[in-house]
């Protein structure tokens, strides 16, 4: 998906998961507040709210895949696209969020 002149792609859960199983290494970036990674979590993820996403970024390694999640996908699509424009090489939303992880993935996350 293209956000101005930024490209990242978007994933659902079940294809993220696929690439997990499949042996793929992904930096999964949660960018929930940490209120909502108390009440749901997917793992082993890379915590950085939304609006820490500037000052944090050096957190991260730009030559490896990044992928954003967040509740149901609005947040991690902006903080993708801002990825993106900084120059990491390949980022996903995962699209939907933890919501549709629940749904799609495993049950055992609550949804809220």
């Amino acid at each position: 998906m293209t956000r101005g002149n930024y490209l990242y792609e978007d994933l659902t859960p079940a294809q993220f998961a696929a690439e997990i199983a499949a042996g793929r290494s992904w930096q999964l970036v949660d960018v929930r507040e940490p209120w909502e990674l108390a009440i749901a979590s997917v793992g082993q993820c890379i915590h950085i709210p939304m609006a820490e996403i500037p000052s944090r970024q050096a957190e991260l390694d730009k030559t490896a895949p990044v992928a954003v999640l967040c509740h149901s996908g609005g947040r991690s699509s902006r903080v993708a696209a801002y990825l993106c424009e900084q120059g990491f090489v390949r980022v996903a939303n995962i699209a939907g969020g933890i919501d549709a992880w629940a749904l799609e993935v495993d049950s055992s996350v609550a949804r809220y």
